[in-house]
Formats: C-alpha cells, sequence, structure tokens
C-alpha cells in the first residue's frame, strides 16, 4: 500500500492500513522526516508521540512507494494534490486504486481533486478514482478511537475495495457512490467551521453556532444540488457527520483558524503562527466564486468572505446575516431536496 503524503491525516491513514496487516510506504520529500519516521516509529511534527505500527514504511522515492501497491491512498493539501499527482503517473499501474483523503477544490480551475486526478492520471479509469471522507481527526484515529467514515466513487466496486482495505474494528467504512457530493461536503464543511470558530470567538454562544452549523449545511445542500450532488449525501457522514465534528472539536485547524480571527487576530498571522494548512480559507474563495458560477444564495461563506478577504469586522458581518430578509424554512428545504432522489 503507498500513502501520499505524510502530514498527520496521511500518516494516521497509512497506520491504519498497516494495522490491517498490510505493508505500507508513506511518501515524504522530507529525508529527515523519512529517517525519524523509520527510527523512531513516530512523527512527531504532526502526531506528537503517538507510536506507529512499524510496519509503515517512510520513503522519499515515490517510485518505491508506488511499486507493486494496490492502493495508492493521496493524503495531500489540495494545493499539493496536482503536483503530487504529476510525480505519481510515471510510476503508477492503471489497476492501482487511488482514493484522496483531500477537502476542497482546486482554488484556481474550481475542480475537486478526483477530476485533478483524473487528469493527471490518464492512464487510470476515472470511474475507480474516489474519495474517503466523513467526520475523521487525526489525532484521533491514530490512538484508535472509533471513527466511521465514508468512501465514495462512481464504480461503486472501487469503493467496496477501499472499504475493505481500510475497514477495521476502530475505524469502519461505507461506500457510496455520489463522489460529488462527498467531495462539496468535505469542502464546504471547513467554510462554515471557520464561521462557527469566528462566532465562538466572539462570544456568540451556543445557539448561535447551532444555527450557523444548520444553515450552513442547508448552504451546502443548495450548491451541492446545483452541482449535480444526491441531497441525501448531505444528510450522512461525508454532510452532517463531518460538519458537526469540524466545527466543534478543538482538533479542527479550520475552527481554530476562525476562533482566533473572531478575538481579533489578523488572518495572516494567524495562518503563520498555526503552521499548518487550513483548508476552508481557499475553500472560502472558491465556495464564493461557486456560487456566483451556480447561481446560488450562499449569505455564510459571502460573508466570511468579506471577514477574511475585505477586511470587514466580524460583528458588522453577523449582523448583516441576522438583518436578511426572513423567510419559511420548510419551503426552503423543499426546494433544496430533490424528489428524484426521494423515490
Amino acid at each position: 500500500m503507498a500513502v501520499l503524503v505524510a502530514g498527520s491525516w496521511g500518516t494516521a491513514l497509512a497506520n491504519v492500513l498497516a494495522d490491517n496487516g498490510h505493508e505500507v510506504r508513506l511518501w515524504t520529500r522530507s529525508a529527515e522526516q523519512a529517517e525519524a519516521i523509520n527510527s523512531c516509529h513516530r512523527n512527531e511534527r504532526f502526531l506528537g508521540d503517538a507510536p506507529l505500527n512499524p510496519a509503515v514504511r517512510a520513503t522519499v522515492s515515490i517510485r518505491e512507494a508506488l511499486e507493486g501497491a494496490a492502493m495508492a491512498l493521496v493524503a495531500a493539501p489540495t494545493s499539493a494534490v496536482r503536483d503530487v499527482a504529476a510525480k505519481m503517473r510515471p510510476h503508477l499501474d492503471a489497476g492501482t486504486l487511488v482514493i484522496h483523503a483531500a477537502k476542497g477544490f482546486e482554488e484556481e480551475t474550481l475542480k475537486p481533486m478526483t477530476a485533478v486526478l483524473a487528469e493527471e492520471l490518464p492512464h487510470v479509469d476515472p470511474g475507480t478514482i474516489g474519495v474517503l471522507t466523513g467526520p475523521s481527526h487525526a489525532e484521533e484515529v491514530i490512538v484508535r478511537c472509533p471513527t466511521t467514515v465514508v468512501v465514495a466513487a462512481r464504480r461503486i466496486e472501487a469503493a467496496e475495495t477501499a472499504q475493505d482495505l481500510l475497514g477495521n474494528g476502530y475505524f469502519r467504512v461505507y461506500t457510496n457512490p455520489d463522489v460529488t457530493g462527498a467531495e462539496i461536503a468535505g469542502a464546504l464543511k471547513n467554510v462554515i467551521a471557520l464561521a462557527a470558530g469566528l462566532s465562538d470567538g466572539l462570544g456568540f454562544g451556543d445557539n448561535a453556532k447551532a444555527a450557523l452549523i444548520t444553515r450552513g449545511l442547508a448552504e451546502i445542500a443548495r450548491i451541492g444540488k446545483a452541482m449535480g450532488a444526491n441531497p441525501l449525501t448531505f444528510a450522512g457522514l461525508a454532510g452532517v457527520g463531518d460538519l458537526v465534528v469540524t466545527c466543534t472539536s478543538r482538533h479542527s485547524r479550520n475552527y481554530r483558524c476562525g476562533y482566533a480571527v473572531g478575538r481579533g487576530k489578523a488572518l495572516g498571522d494567524v495562518l503563520a503562527e498555526m503552521g499548518m494548512v487550513v483548508e476552508g480559507v481557499r475553500t472560502t474563495r472558491a465556495a464564493v466564486r461557486l456560487a456566483q458560477l451556480h447561481n446560488v444564495d450562499m449569505p455564510i461563506a459571502r460573508q466570511l468572505y468579506s471577514v477574511l478577504f475585505e477586511g470587514k469586522t466580524p460583528r458588522a458581518a453577523v449582523e448583516d446575516l441576522m438583518g436578511r430578509v426572513q423567510t419559511h424554512e420548510l419551503e426552503e428545504i423543499a426546494r433544496t431536496s430533490s424528489e428524484k432522489w426521494l423515490r
């Protein structure tokens, strides 16, 4: 098995595969990191002193990582997926199962990661390129806390293969053919988590955060329907499950970033201090562009964009959200749902 790259999530997933009896090669660009993982069986930069299964072996050779691999699990930040896939291309067998675990869109093209991988790996059947998503913090998976995720692929047999390879007593895997919905949910929940953290940073309490989560889910479902997703996906692990955990957990980088901005810190300073990718920042820009492209109302994303990139104060953004024209909730839910999926 091959896992690319050796961040927190990639390392945790490599450990899951190793616990299942697989020999795992974890690719990293850093020779120093590879040496530390192989000698100490820890990834201290990202996961502290949590021990790794010795069957996880790090390598700086992408050829070595992919040689003979039944599955290549891409857990790179969204901004790096295209580059990683291009490096994979010469060494990846056409029959290797490709699953990504990134949550976001390519900012320049607005493409989801399955589309990026399909472009860079033209010899691989795009119907077998899947996504792993759902409520899953690496910090909990690495210590084997019970976790449940979903793997989506258009060819359901590809998702079922990943399910068999990854599932175990603490890591339960469901399958879903709705790749579009799974990727939209995984990306946009980070936007809502930023807003939830910002709300808590302002001291607005649980009522406000519950409203943000609920109305945020409505925004995700609206854009999802416009882009061809199954609305039922947003009621599952990829949707409400991941949304809740990312908006409420101390492990969520997006929540922590939003909280710090709500407390008055500048976004650039927050990102510098965290020293890790906060996917929701890039995704907020993508969400606003997608909303415009598909003529979909996403007021939370739009107000968050104004705070992050246009200098609007968080309090002014909340006031504008609360001051919008009041509407009928059930009528809106009916518009978001689609009868063809409910029959």
